[in-house]
């Protein structure tokens, strides 16, 4: 099994930082964050880069706004992934209201024709060769709405998103 991603919900200026690397470090150099940021968290897990490509037919590119849904946005650790233990991307607040938008706007009806765990396979997403048939409603389905809430109420209140993967 691959990486998994998790998501949180942050405002974009916590404890009157406003810059996203070190509010990265702060969040999730804790132990703790997921603990923490419980309220405001939402896992993706493996099927991360699944979502993705049903998202945008793509395993790791995309149009904005849906590529922000998943693999869109800054990577603040190219540098730090040793100090955090993990990946971290950022996507302003201003891009998480279009994203969302979008996925209030598709339903998972709209995305489901590109659910083919062969053609995934071939596409080289990963772990795509565990997914069968029921997956696309097991597991896909109730993610995408997961997702639309989770972006719904990040730009509600105007937050920056940030994703982890680890």
């Amino acid at each position: 099994m691959g990486l998994a991603m998790s998501y949180l919900r942050v405002p974009p200026v916590l404890e009157g930082e406003p810059d996203p690397g070190r509010i990265a470090r702060h969040v999730f150099g804790d132990a703790n964050w997921r603990r923490r940021g419980a309220a405001a968290l939402f896992e993706l897990g493996w099927a991360w880069q699944a979502m993705h490509y049903l998202v945008t037919g793509d395993p790791w590119e995309g149009r904005q706004p849906e590529a922000d849904v998943v693999c869109g946005g800054r990577l603040l650790t190219e540098d730090g992934a040793d100090e955090l233990g993990m990946d971290v991307i950022y996507l302003a607040p201003e891009r998480v209201k279009p994203a969302a938008d979008h996925l209030a706007a598709t339903p998972f009806a709209g995305i489901a024709g590109r659910y083919d765990p062969a053609a995934m396979v071939r596409a080289g997403v990963q772990d795509a060769g565990r997914l069968d048939d029921a997956a696309r409603e097991r597991v896909f389905q109730p993610a995408y709405a997961g997702l639309a809430e989770f972006f719904r109420l990040a730009a509600t209140d105007g937050q920056a998103v940030y994703k982890v993967m680890a």
